[in-house]
């Protein structure tokens, strides 16, 4: 996510590089504990270096940790990789049908992949303003990328495949706000919240990558602020959605390795907002995730690599799996 445009603000004051970890991070994530005490003494996964880096090519309440069944894990193994695929290369952009068994049949879940590869093409149509019920924000824009020129559009729909992957596995209904070539541009934050809505999804995650400084490092989760003005209401929705929000959290952290961000949310990977649409106008539980910061070398690494994307998947997934199984 850049921070130019709809759902965005300015950076943010630096913040000292990571610091120990807090009381507050210990009381929320418990579970994670382990794993990231395990990164402060080897260091994230990624930086050492990854064999399948595709960066220069494409130039609160404690959560314990929940684990999927086996066939989530195999899932996993046959994600899809190819970052050089057309992105959504699927004729169907936003459903998969439900499948047969599973933990969470019965459970539809909404993934939102952030931006839209064709919004480059579209200045006029994702630069016209929604209601966000608090202001009006530009429908859209086109993100950020790394310095070598990947896409956060790309990763947030290559995440988004993986994680459809994981989760229909598991039995859910998965839909897609967008899936890249359908629409070709967009949709705009009020339609994204409003296809959440419509689909009356038992949980709806969007998926993002930062654009902030060199050395602004780590992911953090967004959360919805409690807002009752104009057209928006989330104030049925706020608890549910930070234990959502928590759950993926700490997941993410045990299954990638990353920290929690070093430049907001206080090292606890939770951030509260009130000025993203797609938060505002959501009637079901709802987050947004920043997995790490385009911008920075040693994050763009990470996002780069398709190794990794598939932890940041499941990470997410096991969050979701818990926050549904309760």
């Amino acid at each position: 996510m850049s921070y130019v445009g709809p759902d965005f603000d300015p950076p943010q004051p630096r913040r000292p590089r990571r610091a120990p970890l807090t009381v507050a991070l210990a009381a929320l994530v418990p579970g994670a504990l382990l794993g990231w005490l395990v990164y402060e003494a080897v260091g994230s996964p990624g930086d050492s270096g990854g064999s399948d880096r595709a960066g220069t090519a494409g130039a609160a309440t404690s959560p314990a940790p929940s684990t999927l069944s086996s066939s989530s894990s195999s899932s996993a193994s046959s994600s899809p990789t190819d970052d050089d695929k057309k992105p959504g290369g699927t004729s169907t952009p936003t459903s998969s049908a439900p499948a047969a068994s599973g933990s969470l049949k019965g459970k539809v879940i909404v993934i939102d992949p952030g931006h839209n590869p064709g919004n480059f093409q579209h200045a006029t149509e994702i630069n016209r303003q929604v209601d966000i019920g608090t202001n009006r924000k530009e429908c859209d824009t086109t993100g950020t990328s790394t310095n070598s020129g990947y896409t956060e559009a790309r990763f947030s729909l290559d995440v988004a495949h993986r994680l459809r992957a994981i989760l229909e596995k598991e039995g859910a209904t998965v839909k897609f706000t967008h899936d890249g070539d359908k629409p070709a541009w967009g949709p705009c934050v009020d339609e994204r919240a409003r296809i959440g809505n419509n689909a009356h999804a038992d949980a709806a995650i969007s998926i993002h990558a930062d654009g902030s400084a060199q050395g602004d490092r780590g992911f953090h989760v967004i959360l919805p602020a409690s807002v009752h003005k104009g057209i928006a209401d989330t104030r049925p929705i706020v608890a549910s959605s930070r234990d959502l929000g928590e759950r993926i959290a700490g997941n993410f952290v045990r299954v990638t390795g990353s920290a929690p961000s070093n430049y907001v949310g206080d090292g606890t990977g939770l951030v509260t907002r009130e000025d993203l649409g797609g938060l505002n106008l959501s009637t079901v539980p709802k987050v947004f995730i920043e997995c790490g910061n385009m911008r920075d070398t040693k994050d763009a690494a990470l996002l780069t690599s398709g190794a990794w994307r598939q932890k940041a998947a499941q990470g997410i997934s096991e969050g979701i799996v818990s926050f549904l199984r309760g």
